[in-house]
């Protein structure tokens, strides 16, 4: 791996601006290109506000930039690049288009990856001839300050390629997590909605408010997962202790296979979330943004003292 690999992003959006600008701060040129013409013309303010919100100095900013570049069709932005990054839409067929250009266009050898959160990334990369350099890279938003990316293989996928993109993000800044096996949702999303289920059964079944939830887990275990895996936390109190545990909570637990009920109660009475004013709780006029400005902070803070 080069100092400077050739990078192409696919997708200029929220996620697609954050991955180019990952690895242009890295010091790798970058190639962006988005059917929306809008949408591309505004990514160098957009990727400069989020270096902006990140703390970038001057001179960090200046150069970030300077190694993007803003291409008008696929073909043109991977026409060289070494890595490809698609982050378009969570739309299946539309991922698998994009692929189809990818690969009539891009080196033989390029290293091709999705960013997508939900769809199977072998679904993605059934149709491609060269199965074997495709995998799945799933960032978290805001890809620019999440350290983690879930390098996702296939079936097909070369473990040596996979490896090299691992290299990469980790080159990069990231923290990459390798995931052997394509299931749905990977890992973190996995972990993630096992605890949404649960808590959204304690609201629905009157055991607390929706408000209490979320103070329970700030307030508790949320504080320390930061530098305490749940594994860790695991091994920490003793395997006997987390058995023990288990054998007396495990059968209470929310294990439906579909979504909860109340959820689409919650929608069907207009309360679809903090944009609509409501959704499991009560929002107020400007309460999405201070939010979003708040988690921000929060990981700004974070990348300052947290080891890496």
């Amino acid at each position: 791996m080069t100092l400077r690999n050739k990078i192409a992003v696919i997708g200029a959006g929220l996620m697609g601006h954050g991955i180019a600008l990952t690895f242009a701060r890295a010091g790798h040129s970058v190639r962006i290109a988005d059917p929306s013409t809008d949408i591309l013309m505004s990514t160098m303010e957009r990727i400069a506000d989020s270096l902006c919100l990140i703390g970038a100095t001057p001179s960090e900013l200046a150069a970030t930039l300077s190694r993007v570049t803003l291409m008008q069709t696929t073909a043109e932005a991977v026409i060289d690049a070494e890595f490809v990054f698609e982050a378009a839409p969570e739309k299946l067929e539309l991922k698998q288009a994009i692929f189809a250009d990818i690969e009539a266009h891009a080196l033989p050898d390029a290293i091709l990856a999705s960013n997508t959160s939900v769809i199977p990334i072998t679904q993605i990369m059934a149709n491609l001839q060269g199965r074997h350099r495709a995998l799945g890279t799933h960032w978290w938003n805001p890809p620019h300050m999440i350290p983690l990316v879930e390098v996702v293989k296939t079936e097909w996928t070369d473990p040596a390629l996979a490896k090299v993109m691992f290299d990469l993000l980790a080159h990069a800044g990231k923290t990459p997590a390798m995931v052997e096996k394509d299931v749905p949702g990977f890992i973190g999303n996995r972990l993630q909605h096992a605890l949404w289920r649960e808590a959204i059964s304690l609201v629905e079944n009157g055991i607390c408010s929706a408000e209490t939830v979320d103070d329970v887990v700030k307030a508790s275990f949320g504080r320390r997962l930061a530098v305490l895996g749940p594994l860790e936390n695991a091994d920490l109190v003793g395997l006997e202790l987390t058995q023990d545990i288990h054998a007396q909570v495990l059968f209470d637990l929310d294990n439906s296979a579909t979504p909860s009920p109340y959820l689409q109660d919650m929608r069907d009475a207009g309360r679809s979330g903090m944009a609509a004013g409501a959704g499991l709780r009560d929002w107020s006029e400007g309460d999405l943004e201070k939010t979003k400005a708040r988690v921000a902070e929060h990981l700004r803070k974070l990348e300052a003292i947290l080891p890496d």
